[in-house]
């Protein structure tokens, strides 16, 4: 008896597409830097973990406007540019509403007219856009484009939900990760290029933004508060800054 795939059997092979595309996205975040290089993975890794998508986008909110910031295809720009032009379309309405915004472009000419005649006039049938908030500096939408003209499914909606929340704490962990780094190479940096209480003071200025002079006497109120001599002060500040292996170059 033939067997036909049902919608638990589905679900459970785009589950595996979803995991196997978050973990394509997370091995290389260690090796990124830039954020517009790993929403690039993020974008093409999509194009796997979802069915019958074409293209893919990210639109993201900045000062100056809404921009189309990574793609797969150069026509998604295209397409982008006319909803920010007249300011409404389906990526705009889900950066705005934190809504799942599924379109059938033959069914949404009433409602976005523009966008729609610039998705059709691209060979376009189908679009799915998903809210994507990783701070308040980049937040948007993560947009799908389809050449078919059938609609993205409620599964579909479902697992592009599902894949944004998950990239969306990947790239929240990465960012501190990075500042996290940052700020040992600045303490590094501060440790090699001063003595025991320059060293200590630099510390207090990276970690605390404090100007030269506070920072000095920070140090010395600390030293006279707890009875310490001052170079013992600083070097256990810095033993527990950076760790006690650090401070043995500058015995």
């Amino acid at each position: 008896m033939q067997q036909y795939p049902t919608q638990d059997t589905e679900w459970q092979a785009q589950l595996e597409e979803i995991t196997g595309a978050l973990e394509t996205v997370t091995d290389s975040m260690e090796r990124e830097e830039k954020l517009e290089e790993l929403l690039n993975r993020v974008c093409r890794q999509v194009l796997r973990a979802v069915p019958d998508v074409d293209m893919a986008g990210i639109t993201l909110h900045r000062e100056d406007g809404p921009e189309t910031f990574v793609c797969t295809d150069e026509t998604v720009i295209e397409v982008d540019a006319e909803q920010y032009r007249v300011g409404n379309g389906p990526s705009l309405h889900s950066a705005e509403t934190g809504k799942i915004v599924r379109v059938e472009l033959t069914e949404a000419k009433q409602r976005w007219p523009e966008f729609t005649s610039a998705a059709t006039d691209a060979g376009l049938g189908s679009y799915l856009s998903a809210p994507l908030f990783i701070d308040h500096e980049y937040q948007g939408a993560m947009n799908l484009y389809s050449r078919r003209d059938h609609g993205y499914r409620e599964l579909d909606a479902t697992v592009l939900d599902l894949y944004t929340t998950a990239i969306e704490g990947y790239l929240r962990t990465w960012q501190r990760y990075l500042a996290t780094r940052r700020l040992t190479e600045q303490l590094r940096t501060a440790l090699e290029s001063r003595p025991m209480i320059e060293q200590a003071k630099g510390i207090l200025m990276v970690l605390h933004n404090y100007s030269a002079e506070k920072a000095f006497a920070t140090l010395v109120d600390y030293s006279q508060r707890s009875n310490t001599k001052l170079r013992e002060v600083a070097e256990r500040m810095i033993s527990e800054a950076v760790g006690p292996a650090s401070t043995d170059t500058t015995r």
